[in-house]
């Protein structure tokens, strides 16, 4: 037997609508849905500056910002702390350098007075408090080739093509946004000069965790490498309060979405 099946016919499907009330309740359902069957999406850059998105973040702890007051002026110069990281950094009369993460000016006093009055020194921060009082120093103590900048964790604000050295002396593990932050760093040094070669940036810092204020040498390394970097000296110093590292920009610099992060270990040694 052949079985054909039959179409019915439902006009009054095509023609029917809900009512305005059971549109209503439909509504008044759907907003009373609990939020815990809806899936939530975090926002991983909610707590980023806007200005740093563009780059990776960091991919390790961050130190929490500590006191300006590393140590009394009279203990680092008693061991040669100062003279001792000038000299290594090549420091000489006239030049221009930058001292990032000044502070209360321990470093920005002495170098002023190693660069000389045809040298220029430029003192930044990101506290604002401790720009004022470095500033009221400068005064103070007529340094008259120092100037004040306030400056941003992500960009330290300086101007291009500008500086013999930069100087971060025990901040850098303290640098919320390191691939922006270096990034941003690197059109600051002299790219080329007759007379004293190319600009260096120069960290002083610990061979520690991060969360114990200090950063690993090869994190370090890692991390000015994946920027556009090369590490042109290193030496431990422990007596010095740590480690010293200098570095010169290589090769065109990388924009951010060609910049690789550097994964994290505690206390890399």
């Amino acid at each position: 037997m052949k079985i054909i099946a039959s179409k019915i016919s439902k006009p009054w499907l095509a023609s029917w609508h809900p009512s305005p009330l059971l549109t209503a309740l439909s509504a008044a359902a759907l907003l009373t849905t609990p939020l815990g069957a809806c899936k939530r999406i975090d926002d991983a850059d909610a707590d980023r500056a806007e200005t740093a998105r563009a780059y990776p973040p960091a991919s390790r702890p961050v130190s929490a910002l500590g006191g300006n007051q590393w140590s009394t002026e009279t203990a680092r110069d008693n061991r040669g702390e100062a003279e001792e990281i000038m000299k290594a950094a090549g420091l000489e009369p006239g030049m221009t350098v930058a001292d990032i993460g000044a502070g209360e000016g321990y470093y920005t006093v002495r170098l002023a007075e190693k660069v000389g009055a045809n040298g220029r020194v430029l003192a930044q921060d990101i506290d604002e408090g401790a720009i004022n009082r470095l500033a009221e120093r400068v005064n103070r103590e007529s340094l008259d080739n120092v100037s004040i900048k306030l400056g941003a964790p992500d960009d330290p604000r300086l101007p291009e093509n500008s500086f013999d050295r930069i100087f971060l002396v025990h901040m850098y593990h303290e640098v919320r946004e390191p691939y922006a932050f270096l990034a941003r760093l690197r059109p600051a040094l002299i790219d080329k000069s007759k007379t004293r070669g190319a600009g260096e940036v120069i960290v002083v810092d610990v061979n520690r965790d991060v969360t114990q204020h200090g950063i690993p040498p090869k994190q370090l390394f890692c991390e000015f490498e994946a920027v556009g970097y090369e590490l042109v000296g290193f030496m431990e110093r422990p007596e010095l309060g740590g480690y010293f590292a200098r570095f010169r920009a290589k090769g065109p610099g990388k924009t951010p979405e060609k910049i690789i992060p550097c994964p994290y270990q505690a206390q890399l040694k």
